[in-house]
């Protein structure tokens, strides 16, 4: 009935508690499930942990670094091929994620107590117990250059970026969302199959809000949502939030291990979605103006050198803002 889908870079630890973590809400609700880890070519022993500690997890060891979105599509690919049909649902879990008490069963009876519903996801957690953002409306091009760029650091309470995130709405109530942070997310395999695999041209960052899209516009159960209103899709949206069902997120602990590729593919992926949402003007558009935001980001950041407070950092800085430069001048 459920299969739990980890895709793993050199995070063993982590990893570690959260299948730990994933046993454990899964004994809370007398669930049971199959684990894949796929291993993007870890090289700190994560799959030598995984068959001594956790021998019942189906371990796929990739052979290279594929990015998060083609692992996923590799595990995917092995349930969905199977005679039997597949599980009924697919928990996509990351690594650096604990599920707290019968989280996993809350989301699986979800679900199962909506029948429309296509996806459904927890409350997020930082480490320190403090609400994550998770929840999403889909963006616009206005969206588009105010959250997460330079810009947004010099107003980061514009209007855009806030509905962006459903600031208008409370944390604490089941709703229904455009889509949500996939650090968590449960699936309806049937929509996944209608729908299909992750899109591989996204490395990392981006795919699933883009798959989000997909799986409700091209669901046969829910009506699909109007495209040319995707900031407003969460009106009929079969994606939802549980606040009820919890999960800790220690954000972000295999993409820190290398923040210039990090970055570059994050804006990379903005630009890629921009082209095939709104066209090629758009995202050339969004482009020339995530750029300025970085070179006003490496002036800031050469004064402050050159005034000599906290030098190390501040040539770090500068040589990530020039390599994403670099990469969004010479890439289309």
């Amino acid at each position: 009935m459920l299969a739990i889908i980890i895709v793993s870079w050199n995070v063993r630890d982590l990893l570690r508690r959260c299948l730990s973590a994933v046993q454990a809400a899964l004994a809370a609700g007398n669930l049971s499930a199959e684990i894949i880890v796929v291993d993007n070519d870890s090289r700190d022993g994560t799959a030598a942990m995984i068959r001594q500690e956790f021998p019942a997890v189906h371990l796929i060891e990739a052979g290279a670094n594929l990015g998060f979105t083609a692992a996923n599509n590799l595990a995917l690919r092995t349930l969905l091929a199977r005679p039997d049909g597949g599980p009924e649902f697919i928990l996509f879990l990351n690594p650096d994620t604990e599920p707290q008490a019968d989280a996993i069963p809350r989301l699986v009876g979800f679900l199962q107590e909506h029948p429309a519903a296509i996806a459904v996801g927890p409350r997020l957690l930082y480490s320190d117990g403090s609400q994550q953002s998770s929840r999403r409306r889909f963006p616009t091009p206005l969206t588009m250059i105010w959250e997460s760029t330079p810009w947004e650091r010099l107003w980061p309470r514009n209007p855009w970026a806030r509905a962006y995130h459903c600031a208008d709405r409370p944390a604490d109530r089941v709703q229904r969302v455009g889509w949500l942070v996939g650090a968590a997310l449960l699936v309806r395999t049937a929509a996944i199959r209608q729908a299909g695999l992750l899109d591989e041209r996204f490395f990392m960052y981006s795919e699933e809000l883009e798959w989000q899209w997909r799986l409700q516009w091209q669901n046969p159960v829910a009506p699909a949502p109007d495209r040319s209103q995707r900031e407003h899709v969460e009106v009929c949206s079969q994606i939802w939030y549980l606040p009820d069902a919890v999960v800790i997120h220690h954000e972000g602990k295999s993409s820190e291990q290398v923040p210039l590729v990090r970055h570059r593919y994050f804006q990379q992926s903005r630009l890629l979605l921009a082209r095939m949402w709104y066209g090629w003007a758009t995202a050339a558009l969004l482009r020339h103006l995530i750029c300025l935001g970085y070179q006003y980001e490496l002036i800031i950041e050469a004064l402050k050198l050159a005034l000599g407070h906290r030098p190390e950092l501040r040539r770090q800085r500068i040589a990530l803002y020039q390599h994403v430069l670099y990469t969004l001048n010479n890439t289309r």
